[in-house]
């Protein structure tokens, strides 16, 4: 075996986990495999310069990303969803584009499912969207502490190394962040998610109402307070009418004939693409991704975005039966 091919080897188990860690850092899926490749080829090129005295592979693999994802974040800033960004909107409403935001973008679970052994212990509720959105409210090094710490459980010491700081100062960051979390109320979210098995459920009757289009189904399935919102437009709302308000006008406007897709998406989020009836065939219309608790749906996270349908490999038109047609 070549020096090369121990060093690939060596290095490879980390991929999945590095991937979940740039999409944290970074709120889009294209731009942590992105950042996912460089830090391979940074490090590849530093190969000689590792000395394992000093640190861990995998301390030394984080402090790659993270330069990496701390230069990519000076340029992009950060990734709000519209919840996080403007006042809650007439459901009935115009509906208004956001210009030129870049937003946060969901997580295909098939990027963590690749056969990588790190995917295996991967605590994926903390790559659930609410979660990733939370993030969104913290300055780069905030959100690097935290996920160093919180998330991922290096130390205080293995955490300044990887940002290049001192303990000092990760300790603050760390406690700013971890206010900061707890004020746009993430954890209580987190805490009452029910298993998956029972989370799709909660989603495969959405759709079965959906595919009816029974308004009056759809709501029984939402909590009092849930929230739709639906980057790239600004609009969003909350509550369980203001939901079946905005349906009605939906059904009203597309149809009532719709064909949908399951989905996965951040670490286990349930969700479906949904088709809309076009001519003899089906048209991609959103991708919605669901958070889901004890007492039911609280949010649709509703996406318009053909990078994003890129990523999840959604096919632009279906036929009758669901089967992708080939564009001409």
């Amino acid at each position: 075996m070549t020096g090369q091919e121990g060093f690939d080897r060596r290095i490879e188990p980390f991929r999945t986990e590095l991937l979940a860690y740039c999409y944290r850092m970074l709120g889009s899926a294209h731009d942590a495999e992105d950042l996912v490749q460089d830090t391979y080829l940074r490090a590849w090129r530093a190969r000689e310069q590792y000395d394992d005295t000093r640190s861990s592979l995998r301390t030394w693999l984080y402090r790659i990303a993270t330069n990496a994802c701390l230069t990519a974040l000076e340029v992009h800033g950060r990734r709000p969803l519209p919840s996080g960004l403007v006042a809650a909107s007439d459901p009935l409403g115009p509906l208004v584009q956001g210009e030129h935001v870049p937003w946060l973008q969901p997580l295909p679970d098939s990027l963590l499912d690749a056969g990588d052994p790190a995917g295996a212990v991967m605590d994926r509720s903390s790559l659930r969207l609410a979660f990733a959105a939370a993030l969104q409210h913290l300055s780069a090094r905030q959100r690097g502490a935290l996920i160093l710490r919180d998330v991922l459980s290096f130390s205080a010491a293995e955490t300044a190394e990887i940002l290049g700081t001192t303990v000092v100062s990760v300790n603050s960051s760390l406690q700013r962040a971890r206010t900061r979390v707890k004020e746009v109320g993430v954890r209580q979210e987190r805490v009452s998610e029910p298993p998956a098995a029972e989370q799709r459920a909660w989603v495969e009757r959405y759709m079965r109402a959906f595919e009816l289009a029974d308004v009056e189904g759809l709501k029984r399935l939402l909590t009092e307070d849930v929230i739709m919102e639906m980057p790239p437009m600004l609009n969003w709302f909350a509550g369980r009418d203001n939901y079946g308000l905005f349906m009605e006008w939906v059904f009203g406007a597309a149809g009532k004939d719709w064909l949908l897709k399951e989905v996965a998406a951040n670490g286990g989020q349930p969700g479906f693409a949904a088709y809309q009836r076009v001519g003899d065939g089906y048209s991609l219309h959103t991708l919605q991704i669901f958070t889901v608790t004890d007492e039911g749906i609280s949010r649709n996270s509703v996406f318009q975005d053909p990078d994003i349908y890129a990523t999840f490999g959604l096919a632009a038109k279906l036929d009758d039966q669901g089967l992708a047609i080939a564009e001409a």
